[in-house]
């Protein structure tokens, strides 16, 4: 008998009981205090950077309410019969919080954007592929070793392997700003010729502007998988959470949730 079939079961039991003696009122409530019929489970924690902007999420009054990693977080909770609690936090407190186990998953990452393994967790099937570009106002293809010495437009605390080499000689100098949003309305300005950005963050932002507003990719920098973080503790369905998550790659589910913010 399934949790869900135990629980019917003894909340109808009682509820008969409860028609023919409101005495049983007592027991009903007690027995839903201890236990004894199964209570609603804990909700699971999903963490959200606070500087998350969209597609992948909208963040309103410290709120995650829409984009890819709303609807995702709750697609996966209620494949295993749970409420998804999404914890709006600042990327430290998201790194002091995984290295503590007190959120059960991390959407939105790849192993080489980590800079601790993170024990006590498992790595999900990806549900997408992150294509991050170099952008520019300018449709004109260039690779980053053949610009001039420049400022070129970053998110803050995010590392970029390929460019690295031109950071560390001076060839370019990162202009970092909080989000991906404001790089690109940064870059629209003017404020700089070049920026780095994933592409649906580029998509999203040239969303209803015309031919001449549009912000153009120039190059390719890195192609990742972008997977989960799950928590493997006895309080965590732990490998029903990879199936499904498994089950949702093989069914287009994850390609689906893409498409709505493409």
């Amino acid at each position: 008998m399934t949790k869900f079939q135990t629980t019917f079961l003894c909340d109808t039991t009682f509820s008969r009981l409860v028609r023919r003696n409101r005495t049983y009122q007592l027991a009903l409530t007690l027995a839903l205090m201890s236990g004894t019929c199964s209570a609603a489970e804990r909700p699971l924690r999903f963490s959200i950077i606070e500087s998350g902007v969209m597609p992948m999420v909208l963040i309103r009054d410290g709120q995650a309410v829409d984009g890819i990693l709303h609807d995702l977080s709750l697609r996966v909770a209620a494949k295993v019969d749970h409420q998804a609690e999404l914890l709006v936090l600042p990327r430290m407190r998201v790194h002091r919080a995984l290295i503590n186990q007190e959120i059960d998953v991390r959407c939105y990452v790849n192993p080489k954007w980590l800079t601790d393994a993170y024990p006590g967790y498992l790595w999900s099937v990806p549900f997408m592929v992150q294509r991050d570009l170099l952008v520019s106002r300018s449709e004109h293809a260039i690779a980053p070793d053949e610009l001039g010495a420049q400022s070129i437009g970053t998110v803050l605390g995010f590392s970029y392997p390929t460019l690295d080499a031109l950071f560390a000689n001076g060839r370019l100098q990162r202009d970092d700003a909080r989000t991906q949003g404001l790089v690109l309305r940064k870059l629209a300005a003017g404020r700089y010729d070049y920026a780095v950005s994933n592409e649906l963050a580029l998509l999203w932002f040239n969303r209803g502007r015309n031919g001449a507003e549009q912000l153009h990719e120039v190059r390719e920098l890195t192609r990742d998988e972008v997977a989960c973080l799950v928590r493997d503790a006895p309080d965590v369905p732990t490998q029903a959470l990879l199936e499904a998550m498994r089950r949702m790659q093989d069914s287009g589910e994850f390609a689906a949730i893409l498409q709505r913010y493409r």
